[in-house]
């Protein structure tokens, strides 16, 4: 496996084709002076040493020596080994809620928004971890398993929102019922975690008989709460125009945290409740210290044990250009025509 360990140095190809612009005018400005100064057929007799192609070699041999220090900075290697290794890890399953009420604004800027900026930030604690998202309102949904892939899981966090629902509502009990789903169905009654990020507005009214049959399960079931019990309204795009969801009166929806519900979901499933108000970084960390105490599984996989750097090589090529441009000198081949223009 071929890679550059450090492929940010490569930004400088950039600087490369900037140089041979420069170059290029400022050949057409030696031109032009020497065109002031002498006649195109005088010129030649009063610098009878001057190159006409020799200025352009040493610019040459300058833009491959810098092409062979880059490559050089960057390092590149070569996987020299590919060899089985055990590692253990848990499987957690991260289910955000993105119904509709997690736009409310009872938490800045928006629950939703800073249910996926903490997600974010546990995907970034669970590192070494395998993590899959489930995605959950009036029905739910596996938008990820679980993997070591910690750029998508990421980058699905990021796009979360409500239009990615079939429909709305809360459906907790399905949230659950689909991690069950989702783990890898083996004996073991270890090494699994659901986290649930939402407001616990269920409208299922399933989610206990789930937490108990995923306990049963072994999957410990930790819930975080997004929201406050004062709550808010639900604001709602209305042909570009913002609106707050109304009731059949007429009259703003309010929306509030069911924290109590949180609370007796996460009792019974095993884990804990954490409010999202406890600071992301503090709730991140209690999550990642509990799912530590989990048995892990000992999962085989196949890695790149050793990588040989060639930036040795490529450093040495591009001193000896180098070299060798100094070596050049700026006179007159005896070779050469008696013509300084080109």
């Amino acid at each position: 496996m071929f890679r550059f360990e450090h492929t940010s140095y490569l930004y400088a190809f950039a600087l490369l084709p900037l140089l041979a612009v420069v170059f290029w005018l400022f050949w057409r400005w030696r031109k032009q002076a020497i065109g002031r100064f002498a006649d195109s057929h005088l010129a030649p007799l009063l610098m009878p040493e001057a190159s006409r192609w020799k200025h352009r070699l040493k610019f040459g041999l300058v833009l491959l020596a810098m092409a062979f220090l880059i490559v050089g900075a960057a390092n590149p290697q070569w996987g020299s080994k590919r060899e089985k290794v055990k590692r253990k890890s848990v499987d957690v399953l991260i289910a955000l809620d993105i119904s509709n009420s997690m736009y409310a604004q009872d938490i800045a800027p928006s629950r939703l928004e800073r249910a996926k900026k903490f997600a974010e930030n546990l995907v970034e604690k669970l590192k070494g971890e395998r993590i899959g998202l489930v995605y959950f309102a009036g029905s739910a949904y596996l938008q990820m398993p679980v993997t070591t892939d910690y750029a998508a899981a990421e980058l699905f966090i990021r796009s979360a929102s409500p239009e990615l629902a079939a429909s709305q509502g809360t459906a907790l009990g399905e949230a659950i019922s689909v991690a069950r789903r989702s783990f890898r169905s083996d004996e073991s009654k270890a090494h699994k975690a659901l986290v649930l990020i939402t407001d616990g507005e269920d409208h299922d009214g399933e989610a206990d008989s789930e937490a108990e049959k995923a306990r049963e399960e072994g999957i410990i079931q930790f819930t975080v709460g997004v929201g406050t019990a004062q709550g808010g309204p639900i604001p709602m795009d209305l042909g570009g125009r913002e609106e707050y969801k109304r009731d059949e009166q007429g009259q703003p929806v309010i929306s509030k945290l069911n924290e109590p519900m949180l609370q007796n979901l996460a009792a019974k499933g095993g884990g804990t409740y954490l409010h999202i108000s406890q600071g992301d970084a503090v709730v991140a960390e209690s999550l990642q210290n509990r799912i530590d105490q989990l048995e892990k599984q000992e999962l085989e996989v196949r890695a790149f044990s050793s990588f040989n750097s060639y930036f040795q090589y490529f450093v040495f090529f591009g001193l000896v250009v180098l070299v060798a441009e100094w070596l050049v000198s700026w006179r007159r081949h005896r070779l050469e025509e008696r013509d300084i223009f080109g």
